[in-house]
């Protein structure tokens, strides 16, 4: 159907691949099944899909770098796969742009559960990809020195100078920008943003928030140890 939402999914092993691409598409999902980054790469330019998920060790090209690829040229949600908790392969992949991760081996229903997360902050919808702001967002255009916040446009801009922000960014930035000053816990965002009702990995956190501070100045989100963040007001 046209209006099935696309899942590109990428991993190597066999049974892995062809088990969880019958189990999402007996949950509806169009997906594209590929064993290897490089005709991950392909197919990703070939159809857009509106959701990726990448397992971080595949052959040609790793999951990470499909990643990084992916994001030069596309905001598409991506979620990775990785078959150890390891930090190091969480914050590569969240580094490298991607949205979200999912531990092997995995529930059916779980992961299901996330992609749906996801596609809900994203404001995914028959195909609409436009982004919806929190709770409070009144559509004017919020100033914190140099930085403006256009809470009905969906754009930010530094000095003048447009920034570059993922979906899931500027949900972030909407939330700190939304209640300038106030501490927001690591779990409060990962509630808000991520919609983790069920609780998550503040490590995503984290690593969105160096992402975002990057583009928007290091020093306009601080952090309050043992609380969480708070934009300057």
């Amino acid at each position: 159907m046209a209006d099935q939402t696309h899942v590109l999914f990428v991993e190597d092993d066999d049974v892995i691949r062809e088990a969880t691409q019958l189990a999402l598409e007996r949950d509806g999902f169009a997906v594209t099944a590929m064993p290897d980054g490089l005709s991950g790469l392909e197919a990703f330019r070939a159809r857009r899909p509106d959701i990726a998920l990448l397992d971080v060790m595949v052959p040609g090209l790793d999951g990470v770098s499909l990643c990084r690829r992916i994001r030069d040229e596309s905001t598409v949600p991506v979620i990775m796969l990785s078959a150890r908790a390891d930090s190091i392969d969480v914050v590569l992949g969240l580094e490298a742009g991607a949205d979200d991760y999912v531990t092997k081996p995995f529930d059916g229903a779980v992961l299901v559960a996330r992609i749906r997360a996801v596609l809900r902050r994203f404001g995914h919808a028959g195909g609409d990809r436009s982004e919806a702001g929190p709770a409070g967002a009144d559509g004017a255009v919020l100033t914190f020195g140099e930085l403006e916040v256009d809470t009905e446009g969906m754009e930010v801009r530094r000095a003048g100078r447009p920034v570059g922000l993922t979906p899931t960014e500027m949900r972030l930035l909407l939330e700190f920008s939304s209640a300038p000053g106030t501490v927001l816990s690591r779990d409060k965002l990962l509630e808000r943003v991520w919609d983790y009702g069920w609780g998550g990995d503040t490590r995503v956190v984290d690593v969105h928030v160096q992402r975002l501070r990057a583009k928007i100045g290091q020093d306009r989100i601080e952090t309050v140890r043992g609380f969480g963040y708070k934009l300057k007001a």
